[in-house]
C-alpha cells in the first residue's frame, strides 16, 4: 500500500476498547519475552478473593477472561469511549463499571475490595488504601516513562512528560503511602513497527504518547520510516513495564 492508503486507513478505521488484533503482523510487541505474567499474578489469587475491583479496565476484555469472578466485582474506566464498550461485555457478567474522572478518586465504599487490580492505569495512593479492605492485595502492571521512547525520536518529538515513572519510583511512592511491596519486576522488550500505518493508528489511540500528533505536522518524518519500512528496515522500539504486588500495611 502506498503511504498515502496507510495513513488514510489509520484515521478512520474503527478501533473500540483495548483490543490490538488490527496490529496483527504490523505491530508486533514480544510481550510473552516479559519475566513475568501479570494474567496469572491476578488468576492465582481470584480463588481466594471474595471481591474484585480492576482499575482503568479498556472495554473489559482481560477483565471477562478472568472469568469466573467473585460476585460484585467492580470495574472502574476513565476514558468514556470504552466505557459504554465495558458495560456490553461486563454487565452481563454481573460486573458494575464505574467511570471515573482524571483525578483517579473513586466513587466506590471504603474498605470494599479484597483485591486490586490495575493493568496499565494509573492510582491514586489515598484511595487505594481507602477503598481495599485490611489484608487486600494490589496487583499492577505499568508502562514506565522510556515506553517506545524510540518512536518520540524517530519523530523528533518531546520525550514523555512521566520519563521518571519507574519500578523505583512507584516503589517508593507505595512504601512512603504504608504498603508493603512484596514483589516487584522491571523489563524491555522490543516493539516492532512494520509499516507506518501500524505507528500512526498507534499513536491516535494513544494520545498521550506524542502529544498534538498529526500526521501533517509529522510528515516528513512518517515519509521517512515509510520509505525505511518498505526496505525492510522496520522501526524497533522498546516497551517499558515493570510490576508490583503490595498490600497495605495494618
Amino acid at each position: 500500500m502506498s503511504y498515502d492508503d496507510l495513513v488514510g486507513e489509520a484515521l478512520t478505521v474503527p478501533f473500540e476498547g483495548w483490543d490490538f488484533g488490527v496490529f496483527r503482523g504490523r505491530m508486533i510487541e514480544e510481550s510473552g519475552a516479559l519475566p513475568w505474567s501479570y494474567e496469572e499474578m491476578v488468576k492465582e489469587r481470584l480463588p481466594y478473593a471474595g471481591s474484585l475491583l480492576d482499575l482503568g479496565t479498556g472495554g473489559g476484555e482481560l477483565l471477562a477472561s478472568f472469568a469466573p469472578l467473585p460476585e460484585g466485582t467492580v470495574a472502574t474506566e476513565g476514558w468514556a469511549p470504552n466505557v459504554p464498550v465495558a458495560r456490553k461485555r461486563l454487565e452481563p457478567m454481573g460486573v458494575r463499571v464505574v467511570e471515573v474522572g482524571d483525578d483517579d478518586r473513586l466513587p466506590l465504599p471504603d474498605r470494599s475490595f479484597e483485591l486490586v487490580v490495575s493493568r496499565h492505569e494509573s492510582y491514586d495512593l489515598d484511595e487505594l488504601r481507602r477503598v481495599l479492605k485490611p489484608g487486600g492485595t494490589f496487583v499492577t502492571q505499568q508502562v514506565g516513562g522510556a515506553d517506545l521512547a524510540e518512536i518520540n525520536t524517530a519523530l523528533g518529538a518531546e520525550p514523555h512528560e512521566y520519563a521518571g515513572w519507574d519500578l523505583a519510583s512507584a516503589a517508593a511512592q507505595l512504601t512512603e503511602a504504608g504498603f508493603e511491596v512484596s514483589w516487584r519486576g522491571e523489563a524491555k522488550v522490543a516493539t516492532v513497527f512494520h509499516d507506518v500505518g501500524a505507528l500512526v493508528l498507534f499513536l491516535r489511540i494513544t494520545p498521550w504518547h506524542v502529544p498534538g500528533f498529526d500526521v501533517e505536522r509529522y510528515g516528513d518524518r512518517l515519509r521517512a520510516l515509510h520509505e525505511e519500512m518498505r526496505a525492510g528496515r522496520p522501526l524497533t522500539a522498546h516497551a517499558h513495564r515493570f510490576a508490583l504486588i503490595a498490600r497495605p500495611v495494618s
